[in-house]
Order: C-alpha cells, then structure tokens, then sequence
C-alpha cells in the first residue's frame, strides 16, 4: 500500500538529502555539522527540564526524587 503523497514531508526529505550530500553522505560529517548547528543556534533551543543535565534546571523545576532511591517517583499506583 502506497501512502498519500505529503508534499511537507517531501520537503523535509529533499532538504535532509542536500544536507547529507554536503557531508559527502558520511554520518561523522553528519553528526559534526548538526552538532556545529546545535552550538551555533544554543540560544534558540528548548529543552525540557525532565531531561535536562541537573545543573542546567532552576531547582523549582526539577522533579521530586524518592528519598530511597533518588529516582523520580513512580507514576504507578498501588492498590493495597
């Protein structure tokens, strides 16, 4: 089965195509310039505290830990 066409994802793909031939289709070439691109645009981008490095979340925002285990607490429910 084909899938419809999607003209935005076609975008996404030709644009993700060009980049990989600038890198000569070579994933540490890859790898290097999202990186250099990571670096250069670090003002712009969002991360979520929940997965933040614990130094870099205001520690208002950083989630409960077990006192036990230092882990975040479990989302499960005991019925007992």
């Amino acid at each position: 089965m084909n899938p419809m066409p999607d003209p935005v994802i076609d975008e996404i793909r030709e644009i993700r195509h060009r980049i990989s031939a600038m890198c000569d289709h070579d994933p540490a070439k890859l790898v290097a310039y999202f990186q250099k691109i990571q670096e250069q645009y670090a003002d712009r981008l969002i991360t979520s505290p929940r997965f933040a490095p614990p130094n870099l979340v205001p520690q208002a925002v950083q989630p409960d830990t077990d006192k036990v285990t230092g882990s975040p607490p479990s989302t499960l429910v005991s019925k007992s």
